[in-house]
């Protein structure tokens, strides 16, 4: 209903005009932040109600041609009149294979009718003809997030801020006639182009290392097309001698992954079809840190050299492993880069360029920062890597980070040209769930409330960290002294369980059934990690599994101070814990008093 003909069509129910006047502003209202919302394209800085929220999801429905599906759904089995004539009028007739229509009143509701999804089978973020209003919500939902990484987060974005940048950060970084093809960085930040995928972090991984191969093997292939020309160009016009040097290509088959002990990216990297390569990590000399071992990843870059494809880091990660220091892998691989090929692009086809340099993807970096948007200091240690090195893309959960039902991933990278190929590389449409939970809850929170949540954590953290501390303490542990990774934490648990060296297998059994006790009392989340576990994966065996590192000499429990948890349930967690550590210590004591007998 148009607001300009509200006072007429009023008028003629004898509705007093000072009423028509109150409501009608609050229409004009509603109206007014949606169209700002659409304008600036911003997270608002006071969330939205559920009404104005759902008011506007509904509107975008209605642009979709499924907007009456659902009825005629229900109508369909005895819902006409006897020569199957439909008694309904419906604007749209669909003979498709896929109409987005939906049985169920239930399920409508809860999609607010949005049942064709998103993308097409050529792009995920490509516009549907007959989805106008779920297209629409993808992009500005994209536009929303990453303003909130950006305002919120303090991940940086575009440094060079002309109009065609803009434009191609306007679309998420998916313009296709604006684009550019260049593997560096430009300065440019981690959140200068995204995208969105309903799907999570692990296969997320997957997709994104499926699109950087693609990207590769275009861009080797240009170059050893050019190198090839430049050759026979200069072999004495014999440019129809098969025997003239020609460049041949490698096979990028093999990611680098520096070792954290997490089932989900291991797997991405063989469900990609590529050869995981475990790099090991390194004990901190004066902490209780476990890090990136840079120079085991300088080795293994010398070693399987342009088989590579990419490196994988991980800056969210539990304790004791702490974020793997991206800065200097970032600066590392570029400078790798820069030493064995030509990464700008544009030079391949330019005569000009460096003859001595194999040209070509190099190296990608991805970054693994599934829940790392909601620590600054992984955030600032974001920033300086695409400052002074090479990343590709990072990984986002939109779970753990935003805090919506499991299923979505948001896509960074400082290259709009991956972006787009990430993109390219989902097969078929996508569902459109996890981009309507986190649509919601952007408008919901708002920047202020982002941002509180955000400042609630930090606020918690020192808290969290001298509870643990004295917990432990009372209990002969200590806190595991990991400065670096400030959302897990970690207190040993050597004297959990008495017993000598000789009896670590049966030491572990009665340390892991303390974690059981803990679930089964209602506390969840926490890890039990006892030493030198073993845990064979696909093929590949992991020393010391679950603390990243072959021989920890620890055995240890972890638990976070995550975004969204409050004071109170803080508080309630170390009572509860307190307790049932009691407990179990004084079912262990029977037991040895029972032994002795």
């Amino acid at each position: 209903m148009e607001a300009a003909s509200i006072p007429t069509l009023f008028t003629s129910l004898s509705i007093p005009t000072n009423h028509i006047t109150v409501g009608l502003s609050n229409l004009l209202s509603s109206n007014s932040q949606i169209k700002s919302l659409f304008h600036h394209k911003r997270l608002p800085d006071v969330g939205w109600s559920d009404i104005q929220i759902q008011r506007l999801l509904l509107e975008l429905s209605c642009l979709d041609t499924n907007c009456e599906e659902s009825v005629r759904c229900q109508l369909g089995n005895g819902g006409g009149n006897s020569n199957g004539a439909s008694t309904y009028p419906h604007r749209w007739t669909g003979a498709g294979e896929r109409e987005g229509r939906i049985y169920s009143p239930l399920v409508s509701t809860r999609h607010f009718g949005l049942g064709h999804g998103i993308g097409r089978s050529g792009d995920v973020m490509e516009p549907q003809p007959k989805a106008v209003g779920s297209s629409a919500l993808l992009r500005l939902c994209l536009r929303l997030v990453l303003d909130a990484v950006r305002r919120g987060a303090g991940l940086t974005g575009l440094v060079n801020k002309s109009k065609k940048q803009k434009q191609l950060k306007n679309d998420g970084g998916n313009n296709k006639s604006d684009a550019t093809n260049n593997t560096n960085n430009n300065g440019n930040g981690p959140a200068s182009y995204g995208t969105l995928l309903p799907v999570c972090t692990g296969m997320s991984m997957a997709l994104v290392l499926s699109g950087l191969r693609d990207r590769a093997n275009q861009l080797d292939k240009l170059a050893n097309q050019h190198d090839a020309t430049t050759n026979n160009n200069d072999d004495n016009n014999n440019n129809n001698d098969e025997s003239s040097p020609t460049t041949t290509s490698t096979e990028r088959n093999i990611v680098l992954w520096s070792r954290i002990d997490q089932k989900s990216c291991y797997k991405a990297i063989l469900s990609a079809g590529l050869t995981c390569i475990v790099l090991p990590t390194t004990t901190h000399p004066t902490t209780d840190e476990v890090s990136t071992d840079l120079n085991a990843l300088q080795v293994a870059l010398d070693k399987y050299s342009h088989r590579i494809l990419a490196v994988i880091t991980t800056t969210s990660c539990f304790c004791p492993r702490v974020p793997d220091e991206v800065d200097k892998v970032a600066k590392l691989i570029q400078g790798w880069n820069s030493q064995h090929c030509n990464n700008n692009d544009d030079n391949i086809n330019n005569d000009s360029s460096t003859a001595n340099n194999k040209r070509g993807a190099g190296i990608a970096h991805v970054i693994n920062h599934a829940y790392g948007l909601q620590c600054t200091q992984t955030n600032k240690l974001l920033n300086r890597a695409c400052t002074i090195g090479r990343v590709d893309a990072i990984i986002c959960s939109t779970d753990k980070n935003f805090l919506v039902p499991v299923g979505g991933a948001l896509i960074l990278s400082p290259n709009d040209q991956v972006i787009a190929c990430i993109s390219k590389n989902y097969p078929g449409r996508a569902s459109a769930s996890p981009v309507v939970d986190l649509f919601i809850t952007l408008l919901s929170m708002g920047l202020n409330g982002y941002k509180g949540i955000l400042e609630e954590r930090r606020r918690l953290v020192d808290v969290f960290r001298v509870k643990f501390d004295a917990l432990a303490k009372k209990f002969g542990e200590r806190l595991l002294d990991c400065p670096r990774n400030t959302i897990s934490f970690g207190i040993t648990l050597d004297n959990l369980v008495i017993g000598t060296d000789d009896e670590t297998k049966k030491k572990n059994v009665q340390i892991t059934k303390f974690g059981s006790m803990l679930f089964t009392r209602c506390i969840s989340g926490t890890r039990i990690v006892p030493t030198k576990e073993t845990k064979t994966i696909s093929g590949h065996t992991f020393q010391g599994f679950g603390s990243s590192y072959d021989d920890y000499p620890h055995s240890y429990m972890t638990a976070a101070c995550a975004v969204g948890m409050g004071e109170e349930e803080m508080m309630e967690f170390f009572e509860r814990l307190e307790r049932c550590w009691r407990e179990y210590v004084g079912k262990r004591e029977k037991e040895e008093v029972r032994k002795k007998l």
